[in-house]
């Protein structure tokens, strides 16, 4: 008895471990942690700043300036009268309804072909894996090369004017014609792109489970049937992003316009970043340029915001 309890009271005067050496190691471990959030940060943080936070900042406050891009003279405060200036300018108004009309035509047509495409290649039939490549061949290639050859195709003794000859039909002057030039574009432009696009359709479709289709065989729908009622349905996260991702490219529109047309003829084709880069760098009216970026902005904001709208998910508003 008398060893135990020696034993016990020895055990009750053993020291136990220090709690403040063990919460200065945890707060220098969590220091340690810190410390390598913040350099695996920062680097990306110094080219959010450099590339994108600074020159949002340059443009709003360029576009309030006569700043030219090489002037001996500084840039100075002159108000609005850049968007004045813009506001009564065709160009610019040409630029808009350019960018508009490629924008409303391109999204749904576009996305549609593509839609069309992908559920062609997911059919589980010999040579999918050849015409999936062929499809997104385009994708990979240069967009400047891409344009160069449909330039020399749309010239007037080009591949499809000798095309349509081959069937009694005369081909236009497609990239020289007001009427014809956007259009040439914009076809050149589905054709382009859409293989992306399959891509993403296609991957949407993979997703779907094949039991739908089973059940909805079994129940006597026809193919069309199906679509509406499993395929449809089962595309509504792939259709949101492919809406916005169609959308932004679209307003972008610069290389095919820069290569193919330069804004020509007589601004038909000139779009609202096409304007902005003549007017920047051509023409060197650096706070103009700005000026229209900023507008170009807010068109993309509004139209953002009200895809926002119409594509959130309807139970999450319940």
């Amino acid at each position: 008895m008398t060893s135990v309890a020696h034993s016990a009271g020895t055990a009750a005067q053993r020291p136990g471990p220090d709690t403040g050496t063990v919460r200065h190691g945890k707060m220098r471990g969590q220091g340690k942690e810190k410390v390598v959030a913040v350099a695996m940060f920062l680097p990306a943080a110094i080219l959010i700043l450099a590339f994108l936070i600074i020159p949002i900042i340059l443009t709003f406050v360029l576009a309030f300036t006569n700043t030219r891009l090489v002037s001996p003279e500084p840039g100075t405060f002159i108000g609005l009268t850049n968007f004045e200036n813009l506001f009564t300018d065709s160009t610019f108004w040409a630029s808009l309804r350019n960018t508009i009309i490629f924008t409303i035509v391109i999204v749904p047509v576009q996305s549609a072909v593509a839609l069309g495409v992908a559920l062609l290649v997911n059919s589980k039939v010999r040579g999918t894996t050849f015409f999936r490549t062929i499809y997104f061949l385009p994708v990979v290639t240069s967009i400047i090369v891409v344009s160069m050859l449909w330039l020399f195709m749309y010239q007037k003794n080009g591949l499809i004017n000798v095309l349509l000859a081959k069937i009694g039909i005369q081909g236009p002057d497609w990239l020289g014609d007001p009427h014809w030039a956007l259009f040439a574009i914009i076809v050149m432009s589905i054709w382009q792109a859409m293989g992306f696009h399959m891509i993403v359709w296609l991957s949407g479709l993979q997703t779907i489970p094949g039991e739908l289709y089973e059940a909805a065989s079994l129940d006597g729908a026809t193919r069309w049937q199906q679509f509406v009622n499993v395929t449809w349905p089962g595309l509504r996260s792939t259709r949101t992003f492919i809406l916005i991702t169609i959308t932004i490219a679209a307003f972008g529109l610069f290389a095919q316009v820069n290569v193919m047309t330069q804004g020509g003829p007589l601004n038909a084709t000139t779009t609202l970043v096409y304007q902005a880069v003549y007017s920047g760098f051509r023409q060197q009216q650096t706070g103009y340029a700005a000026a229209i970026s900023m507008v170009f902005f807010v068109l993309v904001l509004i139209v953002t915001l009200i895809q926002n709208f119409l594509t959130r998910d309807k139970e999450a508003r319940r």
